[in-house]
């Protein structure tokens, strides 16, 4: 057998069983959803869903990996605390910059007046 024939077996097959209307419908949505059903062809979407939520990886959560989920949570808290604090160190290294310069600035004064 040849895979010619293998193909034409396939089609005649999907013929036998698409007499009504009702099979070619059910066959369609078994090709569409890959034969695993309608949740199997939703799971991946939802997942999709639940992990476009930041910071909660309910995406996995839903694929029940708990522990990849608490140590994701776990190691975003520094990453986090770094984005929010460095603007803040930031702004603090030009005012103490400043602050220090003006220091040095009433010394060198107070060091030529008196």
């Amino acid at each position: 057998m040849d895979e010619g024939d293998v193909g034409i077996d396939i089609v005649e097959e999907l013929r036998g069983r698409a007499r009504t209307p009702m099979n070619v419908l059910r066959i369609i949505w078994y090709e569409f959803s890959g034969g695993v059903g309608p949740w199997g062809a939703l799971r991946p979407l939802i997942a999709i869903g639940l992990a476009l939520v930041p910071f909660l990886f309910l995406g996995q959560h839903f694929n029940r990996q708990h522990a990849k989920a608490r140590d994701w949570t776990l190691l975003q808290i520094p990453l986090l605390l770094s984005i929010l604090l460095w603007p803040l160190l930031y702004l603090y290294s030009i005012i103490d910059a400043w602050w220090l310069a003006n220091e040095r600035v009433a010394e060198a004064i107070k060091t030529t007046t008196v």
